[in-house]
Order: structure tokens, then sequence, then C-alpha cells
């Protein structure tokens, strides 16, 4: 009898995880509700953006099973992988002239997406600034060239100019910012989300994370439809997580030269015979890209 009555009392429904921290996160329900709730059995498996059955039994919430994902974009070092977002259908990847941006930062993100399935736009912000302008012009051109999309905004400067071409390319999507630090990523994100602060205190008051709330990734859905989510700027986006042969495939330069090596176990980077290093010569393949390429098979970091 009284296990009858506990299942009478116990609620199912699903929601979206919008923020979360170790075993605890915040879902919302269709209605637009924020509960918090535990993972029940086991750890460090839900990610921000997961759809999830979840389960409401006397004021306590947890969360019983993990729907499938879409997508999960990861990044990852050595040591570890940081699943960053779920079920995204548009990486946003941010940078500005001033901070000086890292451009191997932009490129490793646009393999991450691209490996994740995810499609990317990079924007480049403040370009309203003089300083480092004709080194972000050039940045964000060969991007163009590769064949990603582009946008150069200020959100400082031109705010509803910046609002209204973002919201014609992500309304209806889930979209994701990120970006290293002193992007302008925060300013984005208000526009966006006007009261994307108001609800960032919120769930970390809920979830008690205090000043550990600059690490945690946030969903913020839109009005319009679709999702803005929220990553903390990071230093590094490790490529651990792929091997050689998932990181060429993201290189547009090099899809039309995959699968004519010599050898087909080929790396790319000393066998003989290698249709990516004969372009490379030739010139077809830049430098650079490649040098970069080499960095993100070996490990090394910049």
């Amino acid at each position: 009898m009284r296990s009858a009555a506990r299942s009478a009392t116990r609620a199912e429904f699903r929601a979206r995880v919008v923020a979360g921290f170790g075993r605890r996160s915040l879902v919302q329900d269709e209605r637009g509700h924020v509960w918090e709730a535990t993972r029940r059995g086991r750890k460090g498996d839900v990610v921000v953006g997961d759809q999830v059955l979840v389960s409401e039994s006397a004021g306590q919430v947890s969360i019983e099973a993990i729907e499938p994902r879409t997508t999960l974009l990861f990044r990852a070092d050595a040591f570890r992988s940081k699943a960053l977002a779920s079920d995204v259908d548009l990486a946003i990847i941010v940078f500005a002239s001033r901070p000086q941006p890292n451009r191997w930062f932009i490129w490793k993100a646009l393999v991450a997406a691209s490996a994740a399935g995810i499609e990317a736009l990079v924007l480049r912000n403040k370009c309203d600034l003089e300083e480092g302008a004709a080194e972000a012009d050039a940045m964000l051109r060969q991007i163009a060239e590769l064949g990603w999309r582009t946008l150069a905004v200020s959100a400082k400067a031109q705010p509803e100019t910046t609002r209204s071409a973002l919201m014609r390319l992500i309304s209806g999507r889930n979209s994701l910012l990120v970006g290293q630090s002193g992007m302008g990523k925060s300013t984005l994100l208000n526009l966006l989300v006007p009261d994307a602060r108001a609800r960032t205190q919120e769930y970390s008051e809920r979830l008690n994370l205090g000043r550990q709330t600059t690490t945690a990734t946030r969903w913020f859905p839109l009005p319009e439809g679709g999702a803005v989510v929220d990553t903390p700027g990071f230093r590094e986006f490790g490529l651990a997580h792929l091997g050689p042969t998932e990181i060429a495939a993201t290189f547009p330069e090099f899809r039309p030269l995959l699968g004519k090596c010599r050898f087909l176990d080929c790396r790319h980077l000393a066998e003989p015979g290698c249709a990516i290093r004969e372009a490379l010569e030739a010139g077809r393949v830049a430098a650079d890209r490649y040098d970069f390429f080499r960095s993100c098979t070996s490990g090394t970091v910049r």
C-alpha cells in the first residue's frame, strides 16, 4: 500500500537542462518553470542542453534519463574532455581586434564544431575599433575564403544593427556563443537575451555557485524560438578528443585531397606520396594552415 501511494504522488515530465554544476542541474519544463534536479544514480553525464526525463515526488526532483542528443560539442586537453553543450546546431565563434585574438583558438573551435556536425559562424566584434583592424579583417577574410560563414559587427557602437543581423541568423535555432575572454561575448548575449544577467544570477543562486558561475555554461530560451547558449571565456580550445583523420576531415582545403595519398593510412605528416603535402608545396594549401594541422595532430598548444 505504501509503495502504491508513493508511486501515485510521483510525477514525471520532460525538461531541458539550462544550467548545471556537478550532480546538480537546473531544468526548465515546457511551461517555463525551473526546477533544481539531481541526477539519479550517476554523476557527470548530464550536459547543458540535454532534454531529460524528470521525476518529482514530495518536492524532490530527479533526472531519470537523458533523451538522445542531436549534437554534442566537446573541448578537450590531454587530461580530460569537457562537454560544452548538447543539441546545438550553430556555434558562433566570437573574436575582436582587441584584446589580440588567438587565430588558432578560432580555428580549433571551427574544427571542434565541424567534427560534431555543428554549423559555425565566425563573428568579428568591435569592428569600430581601428587598432588591430587590418589583422582582424585579414583573419575574417581568410576564414570566409575557406568557406565558413562570417559576420562583422559592433555590439556596443551599433547594438540595434548587431541584434537585427544576428536574430536573422539565429531565430529558431539553438546557438552557442564561444570565445576568449574580453571579446565582447557578454555584450552580445545581453543584446540577444535582455534578461540574461538576471537569469544568470538566479541560476547561480539556485545552484549556490557563487564565483564559480563564471565557469558555467547556461541555456537561454528565446521568445522567437530556439535558444542562446553562453559559455565561459577560456584561453584554449583543446582537440585531444579527436584523432588525425577526424581533424583532417574538418579542413575544407583538405577534403578534395583526402583519399588521394599513396597510403590509405597517411597521417599527412612525413609519409611519401601525401596529396596534402604535395598541395602544400604547390601553394594550394596555406603554410599557416598546415602548421596548425601539424600542431593539432601532435598535441602542441599555441
